[in-house]
């Protein structure tokens, strides 16, 4: 605090001051050096006459006292010499500083000359002690008296009647050591505390930083009790700590509890704090209501459950104490005596309560549920989380059983899990969703019983559904494809060897995804429906009946489900996903031998594919999925697939250009031959399907002469010569040499009518094609006798 002035003043004040202190300590050395006791304790107490100012801030003070500090070290050695030599005993020596003129010179003196009086055993140390920490009584000016009880300590702490020091008295020397830094600890408190209430209130916040700056004053006492070597366990626990405690509680100061709490923490050993637990905990509910109180208590058990983690053997001491249930109650009786602490406060003692948990009791599931019970209880009443740290604390509450568990199974017996999401916003609730997600994904959790799905379900509601209040306008639409290819990926994890309950696991994704509205079925359908269709090539062969809800695992029930669920996506609208996934359903019925199914699959592909699909590029992509499907379709009846490749060729003959028609119309061909036994080989229909695609063929290239001025390229004919090779090869009697030939002889003749420069692509397919057909010949055999006669060159 400066009274008057500014910091240049300070500066001029300490310089002052430090001049002061370097004049006398200069004439006292000369004293010291000439052996004269008396000048040497004249400038000795000018020297320190420096300490009284009032001018100085608790830093520069700090610099000053520095100075004397190192002088009076210099000086205790000289007392030492004086009295080894005999000039002056140190009784006499102990009886004339009390003679110097203003008291605090006089304190330090005596403190100086006490050090040199116990280490010469004259007096037993503990009554020098008592009395220089009651005469230190003299100086009650909060600074001054601080730092003067700082050098008491300083000189004393390897002078301390301890066992195994050469000061040691009887037994009672151990409580006297004890009782001395106590009493200096407990009064250098309230000279510490004092300060905060002197000086007018406007400064208060300065005066809590220059405090502040102080503090370590203070603390070093509680240090030096820690290393009493006497100081054991009894000992701590009737005296020390009660004593503590009790200075604490009673100061009623903000810094101080704060402070001092977390010195007790931090400097007395993990196994005196478990078995003090008690007398500790029951001194946070006394404490200030602006006292960070859950910052320390959170440091407790933080150091506790570390301590568990290292040293597993005192395991079984935390369960004799009862660490839990103390922590527990105690964090209750703070939360209900400081009723104005905040959400995020509570819910931050609850996080570090549930950290102590995992660590010291992983096995005690019901502790952890029991932590979530208790925050809930705090969050009782309030509506969603808006406080950001406070949600944050929340997504580390939930997060920590995923960690430890790396098994989301474990956190779904947990009954206040989802009780404590709730209280989660909309947005952080998806956060905490992906969390869950990614733990399981990470751990390549399993997860294999309908009743743990929907309680997982439950969980990530907040992805798979629109929330209340939830604005679909606010989602990035990247964030929103990477939170629904998660949900994806997570069907993809559910799984159970039993068919009866893999059946029920996919009953129950299809009630939770089917709510997920137009938006996000395109993302989770596609999962459900092959993780189905896996189900359904584990049944291949069990056809049983359907009928009523209880009925077995089989591929008719589940085609029901797959069927109710692609037709929910296909009114999104998608039809062209839906259309794909129709069709792999065609595909998996065909081979449980299901045509009834199969067809009814068909049909829907046909109808969204003639109401739905507009789009050219739509409409062929769709058309070629159907004909690849329905060519490695063996089940169909004569009947059946007459009418299904009908349609199709239809189709591919109403295509709007001439180019995807041909192409279209020629893969048609491969519907009537296949290689499979028992399969369809009607050549009549391939030459047929052929012809109508040369046909196609010949029309787009009079089309482009009207339209370009030129016969366009030749390319189709050439794909459409590869088809003729394919299906010769194939052995269809209605593809002879001749054909093909003249199909060749045509090519050629396009190419020559073609006015324009050629196109190179065609050049090369064409000039390819050839040298296959000459290379087949030159392979000997049926295949080359069968090109022998065709004239590729």
């Amino acid at each position: 605090m400066l009274p008057d002035g500014g910091a240049d003043d300070e500066e001029r004040w300490l310089a002052e001051g430090i001049a002061g202190v370097q004049q006398n300590a200069f004439y006292m050395h000369r004293a010291v050096d000439s052996n004269n006791l008396k000048d040497a304790l004249k400038y000795s107490a000018q020297m320190l006459s420096e300490l009284r100012t009032s001018r100085l801030t608790p830093h520069k003070y700090y610099e000053l006292y520095m100075r004397a500090f190192d002088e009076m070290r210099k000086l205790e050695m000289f007392f030492r010499e004086e009295t080894r030599r005999g000039s002056c005993s140190v009784v006499d020596l102990y009886e004339l500083v009390q003679h110097a003129g203003n008291v605090l010179p006089r304190l330090y003196l005596l403190c100086t000359v006490g050090s040199v009086y116990i280490k010469s055993k004259e007096a037993p140390a503990k009554d020098v002690l008592k009395d220089l920490v009651e005469m230190c009584r003299g100086i009650q000016h909060p600074l001054r008296g601080l730092f003067l009880r700082s050098y008491l300590s300083q000189i004393s702490r390897d002078k301390l009647p301890d066992i195994g020091s050469e000061y040691e008295g009887d037994a009672e020397s151990i409580n006297d050591a004890v009782e001395f830094v106590l009493q200096n600890f407990i009064e250098m408190n309230k000279l510490w505390v004092r300060m905060q209430h002197q000086g007018p209130v406007r400064e208060k916040d300065k005066r809590g930083k220059e405090r502040n700056e102080l503090r370590d004053l203070v603390g070093k006492n509680l240090h030096v009790l820690s290393q009493i070597e006497g100081v054991d366990l009894d000992m701590y626990k009737e005296n020390v700590l009660p004593r503590i405690s009790e200075q604490v509680v009673n100061c009623k100061d903000d810094l101080a509890q704060f402070y001092l709490m977390d010195c007790i923490i931090q400097v007395f050993p993990d196994e005196y704090h478990l078995q003090t637990l008690e007398t500790l905990l029951s001194a946070f509910p006394q404490l200030q209501p602006n006292v960070d109180i859950k910052t320390v208590l959170s440091q407790l058990m933080d150091r506790l459950s570390n301590y568990a983690a290292t040293s597993p053997e005192v395991l079984p001491e935390f369960l004799q104490v009862e660490a839990f249930a103390k922590f527990s109650s105690a964090i209750g009786k703070v939360i209900e005596a400081q009723v104005d602490m905040p959400v995020v406060g509570a819910v931050t003692l609850y996080v570090s309560l549930l950290t102590f948990t995992l660590r010291v009791h992983p096995d005690r599931l019901d502790y952890v549920d029991q932590v979530l019970g208790a925050c809930v209880k705090k969050l009782s009443g309030n509506a969603k989380l808006e406080d950001s740290r406070a949600t944050k604390q929340i997504v580390a509450l939930l997060s920590a059983p995923l960690e430890k568990y790396s098994n989301i199974v474990t956190a779904l017996e947990l009954s206040n899990y989802p009780r404590v999401m709730d209280y989660l916003d909309n947005a952080t609730t998806k956060v905490m969703a992906l969390v869950i997600i990614q733990s399981i994904m990470k751990n390549t959790t399993c997860i294999s019983t309908s009743d743990k799905i929907e309680a997982l379900f439950d969980l990530i509601k907040g992805l798979i559904k629109d929330m209340d209040g939830a604005q679909d306008d606010e989602l990035d639409e990247e964030d929103f494809k990477e939170e629904q290819n998660s949900v994806a990926r997570l069907i993809h994890m559910l799984h159970n060897d039993d068919h009866e309950e893999m059946l029920k696991i996919l009953c129950t994704v299809q009630k939770h995804i089917l709510q997920g509205g137009p938006k996000r079925l395109p993302f989770t359908v596609p999962s459900l429906v092959f993780s189905a269709l896996k189900l359904v090539r584990r049944l291949q062969g069990q056809d049983g009946d359907v009928t009523g809800e209880e009925v077995p695992a089989t591929p008719k029930k589940i085609f029901q489900i797959l069927h109710q669920t692609i037709e929910a996506l296909s009114c999104v609208p998608c039809p062209e996903l839906s259309l794909r996934l129709y069709l792999q359903c065609a595909e998996a019925a065909n081979d449980c031998d299901l045509e009834p199914v199969a067809y009814e699959f068909f049909t829907q592909a046909f109808i969204l594919y003639e109401e739905e699909i507009a789009d050219s590029k739509a409409q062929i992509t769709a058309l070629h999925l159907i004909i690849g499907t329905l060519q490695r379709m063996n089940i169909f009846g004569v009947e059946n697939r007459d009418t299904l490749t009908h349609k199709t060729t239809g189709y591919s003959a109403k295509l709007l250009k001439k180019p995807d028609q041909c192409r279209a119309v020629y893969a048609c061909s491969h519907l009537f031959w296949t290689d499979d036994q028992d399969g369809i080989m009607d050549g009549e229909r391939v030459l047929l399907c052929l012809k109508r695609a040369l046909r196609i063929a010949n029309a787009a290239q009079q089309m482009a002469n009207v339209s370009k001025g030129s016969s366009g390229s030749v390319t189709l004919f050439i794909e459409i010569l590869n088809k003729y090779l394919y299906f010769f090869e194939k052995g269809i009697p209605q593809i002879t040499n001749t054909v093909i030939q003249d199909l060749i002889e045509l090519i050629r003749t396009e190419k020559q009518n073609d006015s324009n420069a050629s196109d190179p692509s065609a050049e090369a397919f064409f000039a390819s094609t050839l040298r296959y057909i000459e290379f087949q010949k030159q392979k000997g055999g049926t295949i080359g006798e069968k090109y022998e006669q065709i004239k590729a060159t």
